[in-house]
């Protein structure tokens, strides 16, 4: 599977994340059958600013719910901001009560 075939399918699966939720990049890869390829995750997470239609990258986390990915943001608390307006609640780039609003991408 090449590159842009990968994101395009990490892409759908963090369309369907509902507001107010979060998912992580492992769970995204093992969604898509390829447990391990977490990093390529996040490098689709960071380019998907410019896709059509938008992905809601804001509400994909690391494994402990810390927002990573907030440098591919404009603004370093975009992310945060983007997850507060949803109802998640952030503290030091944390999500409070993470394990309650994860979503799990094969359920």
């Amino acid at each position: 599977m090449n590159d842009e075939n990968f994101f395009e399918k990490v892409y759908a699966i963090a369309r369907e994340i509902p507001p107010g939720r979060v998912t992580t990049y492992g769970a995204i890869a093992e969604a898509l059958g390829t447990k391990g390829s977490a990093r390529m995750v996040g490098y689709a997470m960071n380019g998907s600013a410019t896709v059509t239609p938008p992905v809601p990258a804001h509400r994909v986390v690391n494994r402990t719910g810390l927002l990573t990915g907030k440098r591919a943001f404009q603004g370093e608390s975009l992310m945060a901001e983007l997850l507060r307006n949803e109802g998640v609640e952030v503290i030091n780039d944390q999500v409070v009560n993470f394990r309650h609003l994860f979503w799990n991408p094969l359920k």
